[in-house]
């Protein structure tokens, strides 16, 4: 108790020692706290991360144990100064250095957290791809890194007592003025995003974007590269692409052909009901075709009409038409064996004296 009166009577800058030796214990003890939170944490994240098969929790067991020790000081001595008189000047660069410190080693954990998914991202691209995406990857990853450094920015000179409304009401308006002068490229730039995270088509893939088709070649930060059948390079805005209708014949697995075959109205009966048969002969012994049905469906003008559906079990174009070529080579040549005619548009005029 003695000990304790004597701290009490002697002062030093507004406050007794005794208010230092609690300043000093709360540090302290503050401190090897937080340490041991830490250390708590990891051991139990750990214990998690081991029951799980993705490595996201990997990311944030590194991202805690990589916090600073200087984080933890200064958080031990923002909680230490609340036990003492300070001046007000001391107390603002105390708080200063505290939000500093937060704010920084929260940018760090975001930091992490994106540089993980930009890396599972980049894990997943092969080939020809590699070079385009890993640049839109690039600027995805600079834009989200100066959005979180401009909204931590603002977050510290909010706590220095700064109106940032007006900061930011400035910054909007310059912002709308820069998104109108660059509206065209900012468009095709978004678009490139949603092209590489949508995939509704990858560098190698046939395509058909309106009376356009051929096989994309690049696919860049303003336009996408399609090389056509005739050998031309055809060259088009992303946001004209995401607009768009496309037909990606990439991710046909096997070709569905409906055809109809039209006799004409004089066939006879008996020969028409060969034609089912005729049909599923010829069709079925081409390689790689699955013959599904034929059936008499209509009456047309100058023809009775029979539908034909078949599969080409290819997605390669050549081997569809090689199949298609085949199979009406056959059906003509039996058809002419069988004396069946094939119609073609005709009228019949009857003159009446």
């Amino acid at each position: 108790m003695k000990i304790i009166n004597i701290l009490k009577d002697y002062y030093f800058f507004g406050n007794s020692l005794l208010d230092y030796a609690i300043f000093i214990l709360v540090f302290l003890a503050s401190f090897f706290i937080l340490k041991f939170i830490k250390v708590y944490i990891i051991a139990k994240l750990t214990k998690l991360a081991k029951k799980t098969t993705n490595d996201f929790d990997d990311v944030i067991i590194i991202s805690i144990a990589n916090i600073k020790s200087s984080f933890y000081l200064v958080v031990s001595l923002y909680i230490a100064f609340s036990y003492i008189n300070l001046l007000d000047f001391l107390q603002k660069i105390v708080y200063l250095l505290f939000v500093l410190v937060l704010v920084f080693e929260v940018v760090r954990f975001l930091e992490g957290i994106i540089n993980y998914f930009v890396k599972k991202k980049m894990k997943s691209i092969d080939g020809e791809q590699d070079r385009e995406t890993r640049s839109v990857m690039k600027i995805i990853t600079l834009f989200l890194r100066i959005t979180i450094w401009s909204l931590a920015l603002l977050m510290v000179l909010s706590n220095l007592g700064i109106n940032i409304t007006s900061l930011i009401a400035s910054l909007g308006i310059g912002g709308i003025a820069v998104a109108l002068a660059l509206q065209n490229i900012l468009s095709d730039l978004f678009s490139s995003f949603s092209i590489l995270v949508d995939k509704p088509f990858m560098v190698g893939d046939y395509v058909q974007v309106g009376n356009d088709d051929g096989i994309v070649q690049k696919i860049g930060l303003k336009t996408t590269r399609i090389k056509t059948l005739l050998g031309e390079e055809l060259v088009i805005s992303n946001k004209e692409l995401t607009t768009s209708r496309i037909q990606n014949f990439k991710k046909l697995q096997r070709r569905r052909v409906v055809n109809t075959w039209g006799v004409t109205y004089d066939t006879a009966k008996e020969k028409m009901e060969k034609i089912t048969d005729i049909a599923k002969k010829i069709i079925s012994s081409v390689d790689a075709v699955t013959f599904e049905r034929c059936h008499f469906s209509a009456f047309s003008g100058s023809s009775l009409d029979f539908e034909v559906v078949y599969y080409v079990e290819s997605s390669e174009y050549g081997a569809y038409m090689d199949a298609k070529h085949e199979i009406n080579m056959q059906v003509l040549e039996a058809f002419r064996k069988e004396k069946i005619e094939f119609a073609f548009p005709s009228q019949t005029v009857y003159l009446q004296k």
